[in-house]
């Protein structure tokens, strides 16, 4: 879905570009990261997601004579700064790790090199994409995980906040492994599958749950899945379920897709319906289970024995209630100067977890030949090289008389080019190849990595010389 969103920035943006205009630094070339500092729900990984949603932003960049008439009201903007505005030309460089990548704190999942007045224009948004997508692709992931190949079908819309939330968070959803969604719009724009059947008001606008079930089987024979918990699931909805499949749907040829129970114990509940339904000659039927769903809910019906086929995820999901925020940020990380070499930067905090990696930078991830399993991140200086033909030392940077030496390793980088002097050069995935993609890139993590409460720690080290170079600006930082 492409519109303009060029003005949806944080005003200081703006007073920033003006200011750096003003003082003939605007086309001074610096580098951002952004990166996040910790993952939702102390999970061991997130899921990358939103990169297609800021390619189509960028893309779109630019100022309408509507918005650089909205400024000059403003009373504190240059003409020739407006005038820049009103023929922006986007030119920097970005780099950013694919969507459905598993990511870890600190790592740059995005990068971008240009002229410091473009560079800054583009923060909100860019945050605004990776941060809602990535948390819902990662709220998404561990329901799917939770529900052990079993379908998960994201149901959230409308608890969403808002029309992008509903429509992106969907796409997101789909990546991080749902099997379809209830929102039609992402299912018209990005292809996510939308499925859906029927609501409680569908069963109360009939005389008898029966007529209800026999009307819409008639409408749908080769897809009838029935709501079975209007009024009471055991004693009236699945009797009158199978009353409908043995009088309406077997009479016609057909078989039943399905049963839905929206309430009550679902565990207690889909046990009975499951015998129910097998004596009844319907073991091909299956059971969707929905109403305030999680990972943990999921996780605990199916260890106690529930029989559900499938899950309808809802409010927990679209808005990720149990870690709502996903934390990610963009500092500057670099400066060229006068000869043309980049200028490391880096922001100092009395918060040892916010000061930032200086330096522009790039990702690998390292996997074992053997067993194809991701053993470590190593973030480095951009002209460093890993090479796989011969051993890696990796080392903890907060604990570093931690190390380990690792042979027999393949090296990835985590990062692709995706503009390159303001034009794109990266061809976007559909989001049914980005969700193939994530399983497999998951399937690469450790199952201790994979755990809901207290992962594995994955490491993301530093490069000696990348250490070295924070470590000397921390070092003059201090001397001052």
């Amino acid at each position: 879905m492409v519109k303009n969103l060029s003005m949806l920035t944080d005003f200081y943006e703006f007073t920033m570009a003006n200011g750096f205009f003003e003082s003939k630094m605007a086309d001074k070339i610096a580098c951002f990261d952004l990166f996040f500092r910790k993952v939702p729900d102390n999970g061991g990984f997130a899921i990358m997601a939103g990169l297609k949603q800021a390619i189509d932003y960028i893309n779109d960049l630019h100022f309408s004579d509507e918005d650089i008439e909205y400024l000059k009201s403003k009373n504190i903007f240059s003409q020739e700064f407006l005038d820049y505005l009103k023929n922006f030309k986007f030119q920097c460089d970005v780099w950013a790790v694919p969507e459905g990548t598993p990511v870890f704190p600190k790592e740059p999942l995005v990068t971008v090199r240009g002229p410091i007045i473009q560079c800054i224009l583009i923060e909100t948004m860019l945050l605004l994409c990776i941060n809602h997508q990535s948390l819902i692709a990662t709220k998404a992931n561990r329901i799917v995980r939770a529900a052990q190949d079993r379908a998960v079908l994201e149901f959230g819309a409308r608890r969403a906040h808002g029309t992008d939330a509903a429509i992106y968070g969907a796409r997101s959803a789909y990546i991080g492994g749902c099997a379809g969604t209830s929102c039609t719009l992402s299912d018209e724009e990005f292809s996510v599958p939308a499925l859906g059947t029927m609501a409680h008001s569908w069963i109360q606008m009939f005389d008898s749950e029966y007529e209800a079930f026999c009307t819409y089987a008639k409408q749908y024979p080769n897809n009838c899945s029935l709501l079975v918990d209007t009024y009471n699931t055991i004693k009236s909805g699945v009797p009158n379920a199978i009353k409908c499949f043995d009088e309406v749907l077997s009479p016609m040829g057909y078989r039943p897709k399905s049963i839905r129970i929206d309430s009550g114990d679902i565990t207690y509940l889909s046990k009975h319906a499951r015998r129910m339904l097998d004596e009844a000659g319907y073991p091909d039927c299956k059971i969707i289970a929905s109403n305030s769903l999680d990972e943990y809910i999921i996780r605990d019906v199916l260890l106690e024995g529930a029989k559900i086929d499938s899950f309808g995820v809802g409010e927990r999901l679209i808005t990720a209630s149990s870690d709502a925020v996903f934390g990610g940020v963009y500092k500057l990380c670099a400066v060229m100067g006068d000869d043309g070499e980049l200028i490391p930067k880096v922001k100092f905090s009395d918060n040892v977890g916010k000061i930032t990696l200086p330096c522009f930078k790039r990702t690998w991830r390292l996997f074992d030949k053997q067993s194809g399993k991701a053993i470590a991140d190593v973030i480095t200086m951009h002209d460093e090289r890993i090479s796989e033909a011969e051993p890696y030392e990796l080392f903890d940077p907060d604990h570093t008389w931690k190390r380990k030496t690792v042979t027999d390793f393949i090296v990835r980088k985590l990062s692709v080019p995706i503009f390159e002097k303001g034009k794109l050069i990266y061809n976007c995935p559909t989001a049914a190849e980005i969700r193939r993609y994530c399983k497999e890139q998951v399937e690469t993590m450790w199952a201790e990595v994979q755990r809901f409460e207290n992962p594995h720690k994955y490491y993301v080290d530093l490069s000696q010389k990348l250490w070295d170079e924070q470590h000397r600006l921390i070092s003059e930082h201090i001397g001052r």
